[in-house]
């Protein structure tokens, strides 16, 4: 080898993440720190980030904290650029009380943690069709606690109604009740009025009711399409609804190779069997 010929170093990131800022650290073959700079949550400081790393040697890994929140984005970008992203699952509680809290600090743990392989798992893809559901599944949970509210809202409001009103309602199915409230046309004009106050909020939360339902249906039908097409055994299976299945397909992610064995599935799930024992039982 030539006198003058520069080994290359080996180098290896870690990022605490936030909503607005990224802090980023780089330590050595040696795990020791490099150096430490914060970088915007964007495409462009993502890019930046990345090109400082890169600056500093050859990048085997980068440590990421929050892969399923704020450094999500982080986590896509650089997994399309090749590298390769350990999730640094949990703070080393002891090297926290010894040093004290910072962003820095958490930074070059997370550099620490990926470096020593330790706090790590392979993280989940999130730039396929299995990330999909995802959204679609938060919003119709919302729509259905929604819907939930708004039925309630309506019992309520019957139960305290003037008599001619509420006698009407009562002997009504929900389905009959939510429609015919739904399509009453109460006089909007005379809202000092007490009947009239309350056929107009029964109207409202009739048609909140309906929308929601409308909205669910909607939600489903997508959640329904993506599962039978990633999936299709999966429903097959006995007590497997489309939205379980959903959760799976999610809790697995697009890598699914990640999980080993039946046991690091349960492990991710949090139902791993607990040993517990006392004296001889």
């Amino acid at each position: 080898m030539d006198g003058n010929e520069k080994v290359a170093r080996t180098v290896v990131g870690g990022v605490d993440t936030h909503k607005d800022l990224h802090v980023a650290a780089i330590v050595d073959e040696q795990d020791r720190v490099l150096g430490t700079q914060s970088f915007p949550a964007t495409r462009q400081g993502y890019r930046q980030m990345l090109a400082w790393m890169r600056a500093a040697g050859d990048l085997l890994r980068v440590g990421v904290e929050s892969t399923g929140s704020y450094g999500a984005g982080l986590l896509r970008y650089l997994q399309g650029a090749g590298v390769e992203v350990l999730e640094v699952t949990a703070p080393d509680r002891h090297d926290r009380r010894r040093r004290g809290k910072s962003d820095d600090l958490d930074a070059q743990s997370a550099a620490h943690a990926a470096f020593a392989g330790r706090r790590t798992v392979t993280p989940r893809r999130r730039d396929g069709m299995v990330e999909a559901p995802r959204g679609l599944r938060a919003c119709r949970k919302t729509a259905v606690n929604g819907r939930k509210i708004a039925l309630q809202m309506i019992q309520n409001t019957i139960v305290a109604a003037p008599d001619v009103l509420r006698e009407h309602l009562c002997s009504m199915t929900r389905m009959q009740l939510i429609r015919t409230l739904a399509a009453s046309r109460p006089d909007l004009t005379a809202y000092r009025d007490l009947e009239a106050a309350y056929r107009i909020s029964l109207k409202s939360l009739a048609r909140r009711y309906l929308e929601l339902h409308d909205e669910i249906g909607e939600l489903d039908l997508m959640i329904k399409t993506i599962v039978e097409e990633l999936a299709p055994d999966l429903v097959k299976r006995n007590s497997i609804g489309h939205n379980g299945a959903a959760q799976l397909l999610l809790t697995a992610g697009d890598n699914p190779e990640r999980l080993k064995s039946e046991a690091s599935f349960a492990a991710l799930c949090g139902v791993t069997p607990v040993p517990a024992s006392s004296g001889k039982t």
